[in-house]
């Protein structure tokens, strides 16, 4: 049964409820509304004829076969204004930190990426303060990449650092499965740092559904547009945790008794993820969205289905893990890659960031190899010893999370980490660098 109700369409029988889903027949609805059963969110997920299938954000669980379903009328959508900067708001952009609604522009999420032709390429060094990423895996504006990361990692720590220190006009949060401490964390250290006024936050919080969780990146990205091309502005995204986001997407599809994929994914994951990193991008009128997430893994896990699908969309990832022979927590330099550092390094650092940046990573492989010398019982050679040496200064004042200098600084400290452990010959630098950058310790 059907009824209108201030241009809204009111109906009272289901003919199908899931765990997840509810399905009826309806018209005049569109992919992607909103509505409401027995007063819980629901979103429209499908349609074949007049029969519509609703994803209930906070599950089916005592919803009757007579249950009022109301159709809003509209997908879900977000109010853009300057007033966005500040603020906290909930997955369906609801304010979340006692302040007043947004006014400004009503807009649909998740729309589609920038036009290819209207791209540029991107051009523009992000400096972090985090040498493990500005040093060896320096990022670009219009980037995507995201870390990798072991659960028990501090990669909420990390990206609230990468927030406070990037050099940008705005920072966009998008957290997905955060707990009430990792919430409260990001909003403490916002508020200490006094950057309120350029941070917008969504969150999901595990209190509340995990299908919601899926409505974050689309809402934070929707905010990132409108700063980004109606206001020219550097924006970098924040999404944590891509696989939080993407077990919400295999929830949904196991209750929809779709066939599962690798892992127990869906077959969609990739163009999911892809609809959601493609947002990156350059624009020529200076605007640009870079986007850093978060996936973490199952036990080092890189082949699984998540890392995997990302790992084919994004320029790169960033490998966080802890190092063994000083406890702190690292940017891996042998797992890491950023695809497009080529084109800010040498050209918007100094003339010697290349070389120092091989350099440093090859000598620190040497150190590896005399680890496995070591740990198999070989004797070390005064080479091998120094190299060992200069691993653990170069992973304490260089690869550490908690370093936050200057890419000026970062290659400072390298050129005395060389000089102090190895010979002009043993670095292999050029000899006009080495006339110029070298630090004589005697």
């Amino acid at each position: 049964m059907a009824t209108t109700n201030a241009y809204r369409r009111i109906y009272t029988q289901l003919e199908a409820i899931t765990k997840a889903t509810v399905t009826l027949k309806a018209s005049g609805v569109s992919n992607d509304e909103l509505a409401t059963v027995a007063g819980r969110a629901a979103q429209v997920v499908k349609i074949k004829g007049d029969l519509i299938t609703l994803q209930v954000f906070a599950g089916t669980e005592g919803i009757p076969t007579d249950a009022e379903v109301i159709f809003q009328g509209e997908p879900p959508t977000l109010n853009v204004s300057d007033e966005l900067a500040g603020r906290f708001f909930n997955a369906y952009g609801e304010p979340i930190d006692d302040g007043p609604a947004v006014e400004g522009e009503r807009r649909q999420i998740g729309g589609p990426s920038v036009n290819p032709y209207k791209r540029e390429q991107p051009s523009q060094l992000i400096p972090t303060g985090i040498a493990g990423i500005d040093l060896n895996n320096t990022l670009v504006s219009g980037q995507k990449i995201p870390f990798f990361a072991d659960p028990d990692q501090p990669y909420n720590q990390v990206m609230a650092q990468v927030a406070l220190r990037a050099d940008v006009d705005k920072i966009i949060l998008g957290g997905m499965g955060l707990s009430n401490d990792d919430y409260l964390y990001f909003r403490q250290a916002f508020e200490n740092a006094g950057a309120l006024n350029r941070i917008v936050s969504f969150v999901n919080t595990t209190d509340e559904p995990p299908v919601e969780r899926l409505l974050v990146p689309d809402m934070a990205l929707t905010a990132a547009e409108y700063f980004a091309v109606d206001k020219n502005e550097k924006v970098l995204v924040l999404l944590t945790d891509m696989t939080l986001y993407a077990d919400a997407l295999s929830i949904v599809s196991n209750r929809m008794d779709q066939i599962p994929s690798k892992d127990s994914m869906p077959g969609s994951l990739y163009s999911d993820l892809a609809k959601i990193y493609e947002k990156a991008v350059q624009l020529p009128s200076g605007g640009s969205i870079t986007i850093i997430a978060v996936t973490t893994l199952n036990d080092g896990d890189i082949t699984h289905a998540i890392p995997d699908n990302t790992g084919y969309i994004t320029e790169g990832q960033l490998f966080l893990r802890t190092d063994t022979d000083t406890g702190k927590v690292i940017v891996d330099p042998f797992r890491s890659l950023s695809r497009l550092k080529q084109l800010v390094i040498n050209k918007q650092t100094r003339e010697d960031h290349s070389q120092v940046m091989n350099t440093a990573v090859r000598l620190y492989a040497d150190a590896s190899n005399a680890k496995t010398k070591l740990e198999n019982g070989f004797d070390l050679s005064d080479y091998d010893l120094r190299c060992l040496d200069y691993a653990k200064e170069y992973s304490n004042r260089l690869l550490a999370i908690d370093v936050n200098i200057s890419i000026t600084e970062m290659l400072d400290t390298a050129w005395e980490l060389f000089s102090k452990y190895f010979t002009k010959a043993e670095t292999g630098l050029r000899d006009s660098l080495i006339e110029k950058y070298w630090k004589d310790n005697n």
